[in-house]
């Protein structure tokens, strides 16, 4: 080898090491290629491991089909399924019991959510004591992520339970790496059941960047009053916003899925006098809720939320909700919002179902009340409805008296009124007559709107009670006279073939106290048919349609709440002792002598309204000539 030969070596093998010394990797790059390597021996592991499972006959990732494995099989197929929490894959269900004077709540180990809720002082329809849902009829699970990207539910997976007086701790072991806790505290003498989601050293275990967790929360509502149809119509999913006092619900009728975008504080699953509510103490985002109705069987509703929420996978900041197993009783909801969750604007008094706008109003600050003073003093709920009547009508008493008097008026104007149709017969003269007409009532003083006003006032009253009454968790199971419920219908006489087109609207029943409603509305549109008789022509027809409303009224009401049903009898029945009290004391030929006298008396200013009223009289009876003139003319051609 000559020295030209081996100087060429020595720079290629020079520029070799130097090649190798400058591209070897770092320690960075060789910690990232040890973890490649690892996770490639990983998966020929997981291959290997999967290879072996396939084997086994009908195998499935659940606890029954790995009975059949070998127990180091078994352990090795849970921890790479489930990571660090695969321990807790496996166990048996135990139950924690919390309770007070109100609530018990049953906490299952299974998933660590709440199997079982019983309010104390109510019963259901069979009259045990009420169940708003158990074993089966009720879920929970809350979806991790872990490090290794394993996608886990706490559903699968057996908590250990840890009991301190009123707290039941319901702990999800990860190993000695850290835990899931939800906590559970019931105060006494209290609807609320406190609940908490704390993360113990878990950000070892969960994926680093999580910052909330998926919630599916379920249940199934039973049927828990006698009237199916009247209840299913009044449960319904109800959900609030954050950021206003808004109070949404999903269609009572079909099923529906909706996504709600915005911000949501809590979410109701209702029966008509009972909810379970989950309230966030944040909010709920990315929001999905589902109603579904059943036709038949055990329940009515079948309820689903499925919601995200900020969580600290640290443990630093505490997930925290508030359960809500009890009544929709308007005043209780209320104490919620003023005390516990003072300055928060909660609005769980909306769950009660009182109507909008002016009814709410009327409600809230004269019915509720009027009716709560009346159940407090006299301990009967029948007896306060019938003294709320009495109020309600003495509230009003002004303007019914003032609408009589506008009627009798009218009334004893009858004879004049009666000339003047005799003077001027015929549709053709129909608006000089009533032109003749307006201008007696002018001259003697007599309004005929003035009737009108007072009867529009009740008119609050009248729909604020139709609200009222279905709603009144105090009527529930509580009896007056036949009525063995006043909180749904009180049947005479029933039964059990499906009829067609009666069924569906008015039931397989019929009740006595709206029968009786629909009897006295009658008696009373007679009554006040011939009291406000003026003389005047009526329209065709609208004497019999007076008539068919009362019985329309028997259609509509007769699956409502016997309460109702007696408060309108009650109401009615009053009227008309009201009108034949008004016709025996208020002497007729002393309005008149006043009327006649009137006449004599300079002529008033008109009102805006009569001026444009005449005025647009003037304009019809002007269009009307013309019309005939022309039909006249088109006849001799």
């Amino acid at each position: 080898m000559n020295k030209n030969t081996l100087i060429g070596f020595l720079l290629i093998g020079f520029v070799l090491i130097a090649y190798s010394y400058f591209t070897r990797p770092n320690p960075e790059e060789i910690a990232a290629l040890n973890r490649y390597n690892d996770s490639i021996a990983a998966v020929n592991a997981q291959q290997q491991l999967d290879a072996q499972i396939a084997n086994v006959q009908q195998l499935q990732s659940d606890t029954a089909h790995l009975e059949v494995l070998p127990d180091s099989l078994k352990e090795t197929h849970l921890q790479n399924q489930y990571g660090d929490f695969f321990l807790a894959a496996k166990g048996e269900e135990t139950f924690v019991t919390l309770e007070n004077e109100l609530l018990e709540v049953i906490i299952s180990s299974k998933g660590g959510r709440v199997y079982s809720a019983r309010l104390k002082e109510f019963t259901d329809k069979n009259n045990q004591i009420l169940t708003l849902f158990n074993e089966d009829e009720s879920g929970f699970g809350v979806t991790l992520i872990t490090s290794n990207n394993r996608i886990i539910n706490t559903k699968d997976f057996y908590f250990e339970s840890i009991v301190e007086n009123n707290k039941v701790t319901m702990r999800l072991n990860a190993g000695d790496l850290g835990s899931l806790d939800y906590i559970y505290t019931l105060e006494p003498d209290d609807y609320m059941l406190r609940f908490e989601v704390i993360s113990k050293g878990l950000e070892r275990v969960l994926l680093p960047s999580t910052n909330s967790i998926d919630i599916l929360w379920q249940q199934k509502a039973r049927q828990q009053e006698a009237g199916r149809s009247f209840e299913n119509r009044y449960s319904r999913l109800n959900y609030k916003y954050t950021a206003d006092g808004n109070v949404e619900q999903l269609s009572e009728s079909r099923e529906v899925s909706q996504r709600v975008d915005n911000k949501v504080r809590w979410i109701a699953f209702k029966n008509q006098y009972f909810s379970s509510v989950l309230i966030a103490n944040d909010s709920f985002e990315d929001t999905k809720l589902t109603s579904k109705p059943f036709a038949e069987g055990k329940f009515i509703k079948d309820y689903s939320a499925s919601v995200t929420v900020p969580f600290d996978v640290t443990g630093k900041e505490t997930t925290l909700f508030h359960y809500y197993f009890g009544p929709n009783d308007y005043k209780l909801l209320r104490q919620y919002d003023r005390n516990r969750f003072k300055e928060q604007n909660l609005y769980l008094e909306k769950l009660v179902p009182l109507g909008w706008g002016l009814f709410r109003l009327v409600n809230k600050w004269i019915v509720i009340p009027v009716f709560n003073f009346w159940v407090a003093l006299c301990g009967s709920i029948g007896i306060a409805i019938f003294l709320l009547t009495l109020t309600i009508k003495t509230i009003l008493f002004p303007l019914s008296y003032k609408s009589f008097m506008s009627s009798a008026k009218m009334r004893v104007m009858r004879p004049q009124v009666e000339i003047i149709t005799e003077k001027y017969p015929g549709q053709e003269n129909a608006m000089v007559r009533q032109q003749k007409t307006m201008e007696l009532y002018k001259q003697v003083g007599v309004n005929p709107m003035s009737g009108c006003l007072p009867m529009l006032l009740q008119m609050p009253f009248l729909f604020a009670l139709f609200m009222f009454f279905p709603a009144a968790i105090q009527l529930r199971h509580e009896s007056f006279l036949w009525a063995s419920d006043l909180s749904t219908y009180d049947a005479i006489l029933s039964w059990d073939t499906y009829v067609p087109l009666v069924t569906p609207y008015f039931g397989n029943h019929i009740s006595l106290f709206c029968l009786l409603m629909v009897i006295t509305q009658l008696i009373s549109t007679k009554y006040n048919m011939d009291q406000t008789n003026t003389g005047q022509q009526q329209m065709p027809g609208m004497k019999v349609m007076m008539y068919i409303m009362p019985l329309f009224m028997l259609v509509i009401l007769n699956q409502y709440p016997a309460g109702l049903n007696y408060y309108y009898f009650v109401s009615t029945l009053i009227t008309v002792l009201q009108m034949v009290a008004f016709r025996y004391f208020v002497n007729e030929e002393k309005i008149l002598a006043q009327l006649e006298a009137n006449k004599k008396k300079p002529a008033k200013k008109k009102s805006g309204f009569m001026a444009r009223l005449e005025e647009a009289q003037r304009q019809q009876q002007a269009l009307a000539k013309q019309k005939a003139v022309q039909q006249h003319k088109t006849g001799k051609r």
